[in-house]
């Protein structure tokens, strides 16, 4: 049984390792580390040490054994006692007792063990294919400023031609300050026409918005309506006739309201033209025409009529009745 390789199998997942009468390895987290003199950076790892005073059993290595060599408990344990006792005679006949991928241990003159651990095996699980490695040293450049001397004083010579023009340089300006005046009057009067022209469509849009927001606001059930049986007592044909009267409803089915009436009137012709009995209804709340396909005493005629027309003319269309 070779029991430093189930104790390097237990490393990778726990801190610390007892192995029972000998003593136990622990392992410590380390970050990684750069060494500028070599320029060597190395993976954070665990580090491994040895307490030689931690020699009760824990159950933790036994178990492992005996679960990897398919023994009893108490076999595991007897195989590990075995185990210890030859690493100890090991310790005392000769100089050092060495641990794959754990490390070596060695009596001094003291009767003490030392440990010196193996540094080829990272039990750090998060650092998994990270290896330590060399960098080249980057050489940087130190860039020398170099300064230039300016003359101080730079001589000029100011020629006849030059003296003999220096008349028209007065035109000169006031010809510039007039193409700067002109051009300035030419763009202020083109963004005064295009705010002209963006708050008349700006307004145009929000009376479209307006229109259909109030032709949307009420809305009416289209199913049909189920009327209660009303029993109306025997009376004179004059007073039935009056009464008939009072009680009906004219019931309007609306096409649109419109701000400006010449608009309502001739969407009264559109519509006219198309075959339907239009008419001007009068303005509403809000001041707008209102203009209606027909008008129809009956409320399931109505009905019919609504649903056609907003099948196949317009969707917007609105039942409006009026007792």
């Amino acid at each position: 049984m070779v029991l430093e390789h189930y104790i390097s199998d237990l490393l990778y997942r726990y801190n610390c390792v007892v192995v029972p009468g000998f003593g136990a390895f622990l392992t410590q987290k380390n970050s990684a580390k750069i060494n500028v003199v070599t320029n060597t950076f190395s993976a954070p790892n665990k580090s491994i040490v040895f307490n030689r005073q931690l020699v009760s059993n824990d159950g933790l290595l036994v178990s492992y054994v005996s679960n990897a060599e398919k023994v009893s408990y108490e076999t595991a344990l007897v195989k590990i006692e075995k185990q210890v006792k030859t690493w100890q005679e090991i310790l005392i006949q000769e100089t050092s007792l060495h641990l794959k991928n754990i490390g070596s241990l060695a009596r001094n003159h003291e009767d003490k063990i030392l440990f010196q651990p193996a540094n080829e095996t990272n039990y750090l699980t998060s650092s998994f294919g990270l290896s330590n490695f060399n960098s080249i040293p980057v050489t940087r450049e130190v860039l020398k400023e170099e300064i230039i001397e300016i003359e101080e004083k730079i001589p000029f010579v100011i020629s006849p031609e030059r003296r003999e023009n220096r008349g028209f340089r007065p035109y000169l300006k006031y010809a510039a300050i007039l193409m700067l005046a002109f051009s300035t009057g030419v763009t202020g009067y083109r963004a005064y026409q295009q705010k002209n022209t963006n708050e008349q469509v700006a307004r145009q849009n929000a009376e479209e918005f307006v229109n259909k927001q109030i032709q949307e606001a009420t809305f009416f059930d289209l199913s049909p309506l189920e009327l209660p049986t009303v029993t109306v007592e025997a009376t004179t044909k004059s007073t039935a006739k009056v009464n008939a009267e009072k009680d009906a409803a004219t019931h309007f089915i609306v096409a649109g309201a419109f701000r400006v009436k010449g608009n309502a009137d001739r969407k009264i012709e559109e519509l006219k033209a198309n075959g339907f009995n239009a008419g001007y209804y009068g303005t509403n709340a809000y001041g707008l025409h209102m203009v209606t396909f027909d008008s129809y005493t009956n409320a399931n005629d109505a009905l019919n009529a609504l649903r056609e027309i907003k099948r196949t003319q317009s969707k917007d269309a609105w039942l409006l009745t009026e007792k």
